[in-house]
């Protein structure tokens, strides 16, 4: 598998645990006050989504540069 592929299906499953983290934390708020942890757990996937997305766009950008 190449790194591009790599960094592809990084993001897909970061992007399913992100969501799944967004579903609970409304779910947690719906039913009262939420934990501390649970309001920040979405955190960190969202900052790999970031790396990982910007990566994904630079990507064609810095390729064709290179190729001309």
């Amino acid at each position: 598998m190449n790194w591009n592929k790599w960094i592809r299906q990084f993001h897909r499953w970061v992007s399913i645990f992100f969501t799944f983290t967004v579903i609970a934390n409304f779910v947690a708020i719906g039913l009262g006050h939420p934990a501390p942890w649970l309001t920040y757990l979405p955190l960190p996937p969202l900052f790999w989504l970031m790396f990982s997305g910007l990566y994904m766009f630079a990507v064609p950008y810095f390729s064709k540069r290179l190729q001309q």
